[in-house]
């Protein structure tokens, strides 16, 4: 619940007493309490890192593996009977470019989303910014694309392509535009989630529709340059145009396509903030 200080009562005897009463409308962000809880996101971070590769059979070579046989199955059936384009590299290695970022986006969103739910027992017995539990999610699937970026790393080298280092110092840049689209949209999910349960249901739909608006499986360059900015409204698009630059040096830098792409997050994040905010009061009465 949102709490907001209404001012001090004086008492009979002459002392004050602080009123608080439950915060009304739109409420402050308040992102500070975001750096003063800040261990608390370590440990919420670390501990989903933990829990996800707990009692599990091959643990972090699923990190490898997922990218991989996906990695296969498009190349068999969208590179060479579709025969889709790849911008002069083997569509592989073009594919795998594509899926690192897309896998961290769909992970993450999942995750985010669900991340109130799943955490019921917190909510409602311990007060922490709430933010925390979805941003946790996020920052907590940021090394899973490090392994993900040495499995890229080797079908490069395997296939002869090599590494450029003055490209690569673009990377975190896109990863970070990367992970305001997940927050941001996250943000509006969980919080739905919390109130309508079905919404879990909707997120691998919405998902499998945002990767066939992406160009994961397609290049870019299928579109008319009037419409590429246009289709950089999706956020996404930046983040896998811009990975595949960064990585393979295919096309021309991204630039006006990054920028919308960078201007959509960051609007989807300011809005999905202040969303987050208003329906937070009364996360604790609907877990």
């Amino acid at each position: 619940m949102s709490l907001s200080v209404t001012g001090a009562v004086k008492t009979r005897s002459g002392s004050s007493v602080t009123v608080i009463e439950a915060s009304k409308g739109w409420v402050p962000l308040r992102l500070s309490e975001l750096w003063a809880y800040r261990e608390v996101l370590y440990y919420l971070a670390w501990r989903d890192i933990k829990v996800r590769y707990r009692q599990t059979l091959i643990g972090v070579a699923w990190v490898v593996l997922q990218p991989l046989a996906t990695m296969v199955v498009f190349t068999i059936f969208f590179g060479r009977v579709a025969r889709i384009p790849s911008e002069g590299v083997p569509y592989s290695v073009f594919c795998l470019a594509g899926l690192v970022p897309w896998q961290f986006f769909a992970s993450g969103l999942t995750n985010a989303s669900n991340s109130l739910v799943l955490n019921t027992h917190l909510i409602a017995k311990v007060y922490f910014p709430r933010l925390l539990l979805p941003l946790a999610r996020v920052l907590a699937g940021i090394p899973d694309v490090m392994i993900s970026l040495m499995l890229v790393a080797a079908v490069m080298w395997y296939h002869g392509i090599p590494l450029r280092p003055g490209s690569l110092v673009w990377l975190p840049i896109f990863l970070l535009l990367a992970c305001v689209t997940i927050i941001g949209v996250s943000l509006f999910l969980s919080a739905l989630n919390v109130r309508y349960r079905d919404v879990q249901h909707v997120i691998p739909f919405l998902v499998q529709l945002w990767l066939f608006a992406t160009p994961v499986v397609y290049p870019s360059s299928l579109l008319s340059t009037s419409w590429r900015t246009v289709y950089g409204l999706n956020p996404m698009v930046g983040v896998v145009d811009g990975f595949r630059w960064a990585l393979l040096a295919t096309g021309e830098p991204p630039s006006l396509s990054v920028t919308a792409s960078a201007l959509a997050a960051i609007v989807i994040l300011v809005l999905g903030a202040f969303f987050f905010r208003r329906a937070e009061r009364s996360f604790a009465d609907l877990v």
